[in-house]
């Protein structure tokens, strides 16, 4: 079932334009079908506010549970926003305070930008893990996507995460490693997905902290592990949520870094991504734009349109199944519940099965 407009959140026109389902809310209200309320914890930065947002609305959107989908954008405080940015917040975030007053049941942590050595430094640390330990108590699964994975593996068992040699960026090969997992119920055993990070935990320090491993790469690591009780904490690495340009407009971030004077070597192209046309237009434009700063001419605007033909989505399919296994797993969880408290609550001796 689709999402419910139940705010005024421009990503609900958003996804409409894009041919997805969105259920106005006064509909929705008339219909009786079981609701799933999901909160969306996004810490990203304010260039990637509203399309994380976007990508993972899309992604609760396209299960094919049958729930109508309510789901709760909201930030922390601490994080450094413009005043747009905050504006934006302000106007069609929820508190953390109502969250917790209404409740949830499920709840995704998206990933954040981080400037300090240590994650305890950063200042959403403490933030964060009074979100994180009020979800392990009060809802059904926590979906954690790269960053928040590394903070939650963190606090929970000490697991420190180590800086690579080099930034994992582009889109691997996996395996899957437990077929039967619900997670990856009807999964291809084989498939890509996108990774974009400077740090990483191992397949080894999961294994010591007990956890279990669903998916797998020889090259880019560990994409998807699960806390010990095989559900209530879902930890991905790299990013199911991905649409098929974000890496691109990675991509095109770095250039301009490059050719700002913020970094000095040309950015590399992201594994896996680019096809040979889009290699060589991204040469070029890099060799252009160098001779015309050195001419001292306006740089020419990066062909993001150009590029765009030669780039295929070869994860999206994927994530979206494992998203909807993940619902589907917080649905019957969700249902047994409430069927459990509904018979706490029910007076055996009255005949018409009246509450207490």
């Amino acid at each position: 079932m689709p999402l419910v407009a139940h705010s005024s959140l421009p990503t609900f026109d958003r996804l409409r334009q894009q041919g997805q389902e969105i259920v106005p809310l006064d509909r929705a209200l008339h219909q009786d079908i079981r609701e799933l309320h999901i909160g969306l914890l996004n810490m990203m930065p304010d260039a990637a506010l509203a399309a994380t947002e976007r990508q993972f609305m899309r992604l609760v959107g396209n299960s094919n549970q049958i729930a109508q989908f309510y789901v709760y954008p909201f930030s922390l405080p601490v994080l450094p926003r413009s005043k747009k940015g905050q504006h934006y917040i302000d106007k069609h975030y929820v508190d953390f305070e109502e969250i917790r007053r209404l409740g949830l049941d499920a709840l995704i942590i998206t990933g954040a930008n981080v400037a300090n050595p240590s994650l305890e430094q950063e200042p959403f640390w403490e933030p964060l893990m009074e979100v994180a330990d009020w979800a392990y108590e009060n809802i059904a699964s926590t979906l954690c996507s790269c960053l928040a994975t590394h903070a939650l593996l963190k606090q929970r068992y000490g697991i420190t995460r180590r800086p690579l040699a080099q930034k994992r960026w582009g889109v691997y090969s996996h395996r899957v490693t437990q077929i039967d997992h619900p997670l990856l119920w009807n999964i291809n055993t084989r498939f890509d997905a996108p990774h974009s990070r400077h740090n990483g935990i191992s397949r080894y320090q999961m294994e010591a902290a007990g956890l279990p491993i669903l998916v797998e790469s020889r090259k880019a690591g560990v994409h998807l592990a699960v806390s010990r009780d095989g559900f209530r904490m879902v930890y991905f690495q790299g990013h199911p949520e991905y649409d098929m340009n974000s890496l691109l407009k990675e991509y095109k971030r770095e250039v301009s870094r490059f050719l700002h004077g913020e970094r000095a070597d040309r950015p590399p192209h992201p594994v896996n991504y680019f096809a040979p046309e889009a290699d060589e237009i991204a040469k070029r434009y890099i060799d252009e734009a160098i001779l015309a700063r050195q001419w001292e001419e306006p740089l020419p605007p990066f062909p993001e349109e150009e590029i765009r033909p030669f780039i295929d989505n070869t994860w999206g399919d994927t994530g979206k199944s494992i998203i909807n296994n993940w619902l589907g797993l917080v649905y019957k969880l969700t249902n047994l519940d409430r069927k459990k408290q509904f018979m706490d609550e029910v007076n055996p001796d009255d005949p018409l099965g009246m509450r207490k």
